[in-house]
């Protein structure tokens, strides 16, 4: 039987034909949506998540099962269809509330906001995800465990949804009709991604949109106002470390400089965003303002852009098969496979660099 990491490897193929597609057909309507430092970095956060994951799913997997043995009312048959379709549907309302708290809360912001960093929106954002959202997510998925749905029908709704989303990713496909008023589709997703303040912190189902509607966190989106993507503190690098550290980072920051306890344990529980009164005097930060938003787009050379793309290739070729002999290997084979890779990716996104840290306005719509 095929590991979930394994799974992986066979649909990295597929991920990357249809995002060559959507570069291909972009092109072909003048609505490219792609600049290769940008999908690097997006994909190369991909890689890095599954790496991560390769320790942190062991954890989050094993207490699973361990509230399952403990915890469950009553352990439902792996083997009848209804519990998969209600496993299903039960992890996809878990997701919803995972994912409105990770807007929400700011230490849960700290992990998702890395799928939200990149100022383009393609299908190679989908595959722009955390390497820390293990560490809290799990606690959302325990009710399932109580309710008696067995760990390899979790693991496998788990992979189904996260696979779903991959295709919502996109600006080449428009509005679907009665589609978008049930499930999660291109349009409301692109909402979702979008720092306009008619968009920001909308429309977190994963496969259904109905939990949205239902829990007044639903938007249209507008062609009277094109989506802006981003988020509202920029990155502006392509370093993958930096990426998965910038949250935490600016929070920690704050925490040191604040002078009540409260307010530093106010900072990791409040909204994104929120500051104490003292830290925002004496470290003030510029309001944010749509318009002026700029994108980050370094110039890079051919010769890097070479380079880069071809490393990345090694990359993509090593990560294959580390994840497809996981299981195989030691830890210690594991963490240093594992490191190699990361540094890898750092030079991937030292390289796309382009030797400047000075971020470029966007033509036209400004970026999130």
């Amino acid at each position: 039987m095929l590991t979930g990491p394994q799974v992986i490897v066979l649909a990295t193929p597929v991920f990357l034909a249809l995002i060559a597609l959507e570069f291909v057909v972009g092109l072909a309507r003048g609505r490219n949506t792609y600049r290769l430092n940008d999908a690097l970095a997006s994909i190369g956060l991909g890689v890095m998540s599954q790496v991560a994951g390769l320790f942190g799913k062991l954890f989050t997997i094993g207490l699973y099962a361990l509230a399952f043995e403990r915890l469950a009312l009553v352990q439902l048959p792996a083997d009848a269809w209804w519990v998969w379709l209600a496993a299903l549907l039960g992890y996809d309302f878990c997701y919803y509330w995972l994912h409105r708290g990770g807007h929400r809360v700011a230490l849960l912001w700290a992990a998702h906001a890395v799928h939200h960093q990149s100022e383009d929106y393609n299908l190679s954002t989908a595959l722009r995800q955390t390497s820390s959202g293990f560490l809290l997510g799990w606690l959302f998925y325990l009710p399932l465990a109580v309710l008696g749905v067995p760990p390899r029908v979790f693991a496998t709704v788990a992979l189904v949804d996260l696979l779903y989303q991959f295709w919502v990713h996109t600006q080449q496909v428009g509005r679907l009709g009665w589609f978008d008023r049930w499930f999660c589709s291109p349009s409301n997703h692109r909402a979702h991604h979008a720092v306009n303040d008619r968009y920001v912190d909308r429309n977190y189902g994963g496969i259904l949109i109905v939990w949205d509607r239902l829990f007044g966190s639903f938007v249209e989106e507008d062609a009277a106002e094109p989506c802006v993507y981003g988020t509202r503190s920029p990155l502006r690098s392509f370093d993958p470390v930096a990426a998965n550290l910038q949250v935490y980072r600016e929070l920690l920051a704050d925490s040191w400089h604040a002078t009540s306890w409260a307010d530093r344990v106010r900072l990791w529980l409040r909204p994104p965003g929120w500051r104490p009164a003292d830290v925002a005097q004496r470290r003030p930060k510029p309001a944010f303002e749509l318009a002026r938003v700029q994108r980050y787009d370094p110039p890079l050379g051919r010769a890097q852009a070479v380079l880069a793309a071809l490393l990345f290739a090694a990359v993509l070729a090593g990560t294959s098969l580390l994840l497809w002999h996981a299981h195989q290997l030691a830890a210690g084979e594991l963490a240093a496979a594992a490191l190699a890779l990361v540094a890898a990716l750092w030079a991937v996104g030292a390289l796309t660099q382009g030797g400047s840290r000075k971020s470029v306005a966007r033509a036209g719509a400004p970026a999130r």
